[in-house]
């Protein structure tokens, strides 16, 4: 699948700088055009990979705002991103649209810029383009407080309205408590860039091999066309400490001079891969059996593909999502050093994360309005005297 892949606010540039970087280290083809939005302008010069005249700073013009933020305020953030749409529209006409499948529109949702903007930016692509929008919101993790909480779960309504299929990390679930807090981000952004690349571009021609159960952009279209929220299972194993591994036990058959592991060893593996993947961290958390419609693409050196791996692991996600919508497919990499397996769990309905982003949200709306009328009365308390026997000007 070929994106135009767009980050809104920090994090979402950040993470489609990731996304650039991921695809040159890997070999691998994602976007065909990248951007990033914010309305910081010192936010914008910390990237690494992303080109500067592919980095837009919004709301230069406001007072409110002048290049310096919006100081997490959604409502702020919506609104600038109105103001310049129209500049947005101009950059984006440097999308080749006849080589695109899609729009990506990426976002943190905790913050200002990005939980305001990209929704706003989602609902106009949807006017103009006939391609697929769809989204990548980070949740905040529990500890940033009540007020990103609140951000994002108002944010997420938004964002899953304006696009085609909302795509979820949960900060939370992946939250390290070593570390300083920006190094904990970029592991993550990292860790973000490398499930989602390894996902969606599945299929390309990037020079990789052929795939022999091809995987294309019409499979992934497919399982996202369900719309709701979105989570990502990820697992790998490194080629060469599994080979060595192995040897001892099962041994080697040789053929043509060359040598290959069992095949029924290489299925074991995928199918372990994929099991391992769904059974641990997804991008966020949910209940496996709630997924509409799910993906497997396993990617890795083509002698470790196995077809009929991927056929046990198929027929075992059937059976965990009680679903016959489950497609699979592989993505040979010749030089890879390591097996790896992603799996798109699509319209996920039991999500306890959202769940408890929401209630969070709720008690800090209700304490917000509460300490402000609070305050209300300690100013007016403040300001008058006992007797109000004083006239103001």
């Amino acid at each position: 699948m070929n994106l135009a892949a767009i980050g809104f606010g920090n994090a979402g540039g950040k993470i489609v700088d990731r996304f650039l970087a991921f695809e040159e280290r890997s070999g691998r083809s994602l976007t065909t055009e990248a951007l990033a939005i914010n309305s910081a302008e010192i936010d914008l010069a910390k990237l690494d990979v992303l080109p500067p005249d592919r980095r837009l700073i919004i709301g230069q013009t406001d007072e409110r705002v002048k290049g310096r933020g919006v100081g997490a305020d959604p409502e702020l953030g919506s609104e600038i991103a109105r103001q310049d749409l129209t500049e947005i529209e101009r950059q984006l006409d440097a999308v080749p649209i006849h080589e695109t499948d899609g729009f990506l529109v990426v976002a943190g949702l905790g913050g200002g810029t990005g939980s305001g903007g990209a929704p706003e930016l989602a609902e106009r692509l949807g006017r103009i383009y006939d391609e697929p929008i769809y989204g990548l919101g980070v949740l905040p993790s529990a500890d940033e407080g009540g007020r990103p909480s609140l951000n994002a779960a108002r944010s997420l309504q938004a964002f899953a309205d304006a696009t085609d299929n909302l795509m979820v990390f949960d900060n939370d679930a992946w939250r390290q408590t070593q570390g300083s807090v920006a190094a904990g981000y970029d592991r993550t952004n990292r860790e973000i860039a490398r499930r989602f690349v390894t996902l969606l571009a599945a299929g390309e021609l990037d020079g990789s091999q052929v795939s022999e159960s091809a995987m294309d952009a019409s499979d992934i279209r497919r399982t996202l066309a369900t719309g709701g929220l979105s989570t990502i299972a990820f697992s790998r194993a490194d080629v060469e400490a599994e080979t060595k591994s192995k040897q001892g036990l099962l041994g080697r058959l040789r053929s043509n001079g060359e040598s290959h592991t069992d095949d029924g060893d290489l299925a074991m593996k995928i199918h372990g891969l994929v099991r391992k993947a769904v059974q641990s961290r997804l991008t966020c958390p949910a209940d496996v059996a709630s997924a509409e419609r799910a993906l497997i693409v396993v990617s890795g050196p083509p002698r470790e593909v196995s077809q009929k791996g991927l056929q046990r692991a198929r027929q075992w996600l059937e059976r965990e999502t009680d679903s016959v919508e489950v497609l699979a497919g592989d993505d040979p990499r010749t030089d890879a050093d390591a097996l790896s397996v992603a799996v798109l769990l699509s319209n996920v309905t039991e999500v306890p994360r959202v769940d408890e982003l929401q209630e969070r949200a709720v008690t800090a709306q209700e304490n917000s309005r509460q300490q402000a009328a609070e305050r209300r009365a300690e100013i007016d308390e403040l300001l008058t005297d006992e007797e109000n026997e004083l006239d103001p000007l």
